[in-house]
């Protein structure tokens, strides 16, 4: 794979440090109040743990193996906080606007110690995906359809988030479109499993950071972003009327991305509600 950053001193031609694989885990803390019937607000407060394991190759080309190293980056993440208005309600089904505005609260300047192709250890900023936040303002549109009859339930959503500015590092994230359905049924009163397919659309990185320049195929702002198909499977339970356990497990069904980007495995989601 060429590298973008060949032009500049001491840099090889090709890529010679190549991600192996990448483990993000995230926890959510998310609350809602509806002030009327029609409206509810939320906010969310996300903290990102990301791990990614790497091999260098030795020298300006060649095949051979340097060693195998490690980056981490943690910490919050960007802030969202919105709102569901009711456009339509009655006993089967609900549609909602959704309007949220994600608030850039998370970092973007993380650095770790990295191994280069000369053998050397070095404090440098991490590539793109390795970053807590997007850097930027974002506005999240799109409405959500809920259906419901005696023991399952369906529903539909649309989302498109708009990147409004480019981040102090002069580059901004890709617009993103993301849809998703899904399918429920209830077999006890208390337990409901579901189904769900969702698609994503990503445009890549528009700009690029100057700190952020090395022989790494995550370097490369034309990396990022691509479509995604995705089959999620569910079970929710209910218990005291007024605690929800939710877990979620998600796999790709298709991708194509834009460059050179590790493919997706799995995603697992567990999730806890307290209505009161």
């Amino acid at each position: 794979v060429a590298n973008p950053f060949a032009s500049m001193p001491m840099m090889p031609a090709t890529v010679r440090v190549v991600p192996q694989d990448m483990t993000t885990t995230m926890h959510m803390l998310g609350f809602m109040y509806a002030p009327t019937n029609d409206i509810t607000l939320m906010a969310m407060v996300n903290y990102l743990n990301k791990e990614m394991n790497l091999t260098t190759y030795q020298g300006m080309m060649g095949t051979n193996t340097l060693g195998n190293f490690t980056t981490e980056s943690s910490g919050i993440s960007d802030t969202k906080i919105g709102l569901l208005y009711r456009l339509y309600d009655d006993e089967n089904h609900h549609f909602h606007l959704n309007a949220n505005w994600s608030i850039p609260t998370g970092s973007i300047d993380e650095k770790d110690t990295v191994l280069t192709p000369m053998n050397m250890q070095m404090d440098m900023r991490l590539p793109y995906g390795m970053q807590l936040g997007s850097g930027s303002n974002i506005i999240e549109l799109g409405t959500t359809y809920n259906g419901y009859s005696d023991h399952t339930s369906w529903g539909a959503q649309a989302i498109y988030s708009s990147v409004l500015d480019d981040n102090d590092e002069n580059y901004k994230l890709g617009n993103k479109l993301s849809l998703t359905s899904w399918y429920s049924y209830r077999f006890v009163e208390t337990m409901s499993g579901s189904i769900r397919l969702s698609y994503s659309d990503q445009d890549d990185i528009n700009g690029n950071d100057e700190m952020i320049m090395a022989p790494v195929t995550t370097a490369n702002p034309a990396n990022y972003g691509g479509q995604r198909f995705d089959l999620s499977i569910g079970l929710n339970t209910v218990l005291a009327q007024k605690h929800r356990v939710a877990f979620e497990y998600i796999m790709p069904l298709d991708t194509d991305v834009n460059g050179v980007q590790m493919e997706m495995d799995y995603m697992i989601t567990v999730g806890y509600q307290l209505a009161f």
